[in-house]
């Protein structure tokens, strides 16, 4: 569920999206980032008619990760409408997660 995305296609598959999307800057070396994963993908699957979730490789993808300053890994990201939402740093439980989700969906309404 969660798709994976990159400098050529962020503009369209999460600027452009008709819903919000929620998106994890991460990097495969980053352990972190692979415990977020299957949190992710149980977020994706459980909310797939709230939001889209995607992945964007920082180390593939330097233009996006300029673009938004993602400084730390994993990052994520929560657009609606083309502008970030709301952001937040680091691994977390599924139920943080979802409480972060809710809060920026709220913002983003």
């Amino acid at each position: 569920m969660v798709k994976t995305v990159d400098d050529a296609a962020f503009d369209a598959d999460v600027l452009a999206s008709g819903i919000p999307v929620l998106v994890e800057f991460g990097a495969a070396w980053c352990p972190p980032c692979r415990m977020l994963a299957p949190i992710l993908d149980e977020v994706a699957e459980e909310r797939s008619n709230q939001l889209r979730v995607v992945t964007i490789d920082v180390d593939a993808n330097p233009v996006t990760q300029g673009r938004y300053g993602v400084m730390s890994l994993p990052t994520l990201l929560l657009f609606a409408g083309g502008t970030p939402v709301r952001q937040t740093i680091g691994s977390m439980s599924k139920g943080r997660l979802l409480a972060f989700v809710d809060e920026a969906l709220q913002i983003a309404a």
